[in-house]
């Protein structure tokens, strides 16, 4: 239930169209929260109809003119509830990793120009994020909303560097490995140690299992 949550910090921020918000979503609240921008509508009419939020009265009413939104008081309450109250952290879930664990016994064909696509696609993260602080986040700055919101940046920075740094490694890896067979001989099987028990292998018995 966080994408109500998101869309009102976005309007107590800044009062704002569904329009607007959308172009928030695709730039600084879309870094850590996406939303499509049906969802985003849906929502609002939601929050109006629960009371959170209000459209905002225009001065000059005009036929198709886009509603801007307001946040209420029983909006900023229910967002200071949300924020205040005890939630686990998620597990992390990520295709790479398990990409890679299943390179482990199926192989790595393939794997290493993926694992360069997504370096460099972090590295391009990452420098948008440091572009984003020199820019919006001078030194001195002491307001908390602003420390907050580079405290969230920050995050983002760190996971993109961490990123970075995990995905040089694993290339390195990738690379020093050495060839592996398949799991499955034709000659033999593979044990779970890895060796493979080939034909004649088992005190000259002639068979693989060891029966005569």
């Amino acid at each position: 239930m966080s994408l109500p949550h998101a869309i009102l910090t976005a309007l107590l921020e800044r009062p704002s169209s569904g329009l607007e918000l959308t172009r928030r979503f695709d730039k600084s609240i879309g870094y850590f929260w996406s939303a499509t921008h049906q969802q985003i509508y849906r929502e609002l009419g939601k929050l109006e109809a629960e009371g959170y939020i209000r459209a905002l009265p225009s001065e000059q009413p005009a036929r198709g003119q886009k509603k801007s939104y307001e946040v209420l008081p029983e909006g900023r309450a229910e967002l200071a509830r949300w924020t205040a109250e005890s939630q686990d952290p998620k597990p992390h879930r990520d295709p790479l990793l398990l990409r890679l664990r299943a390179a482990a016994v199926v192989g790595t064909a393939g794997l290493e120009s993926d694992l360069r696509r997504h370096l460099e696609l972090h590295r391009l993260q990452l420098a948008e994020y440091e572009e984003i602080e020199k820019r919006d986040f001078p030194l001195d700055e002491d307001e908390p909303q602003t420390r907050l919101q580079h405290l969230v940046l920050r995050a983002g920075i760190e996971l993109e560097t961490f990123w970075e740094r995990w995905l040089s490694q694993a290339l390195e890896e990738l690379t020093d490995l050495p060839t592996t067979e398949s799991p499955t001989e034709e000659n033999g099987e593979t044990d779970r140690t890895g060796r493979a028990d080939r034909a004649g292998g088992t005190g000259g018995t002639g068979r693989a299992d060891g029966t005569a």
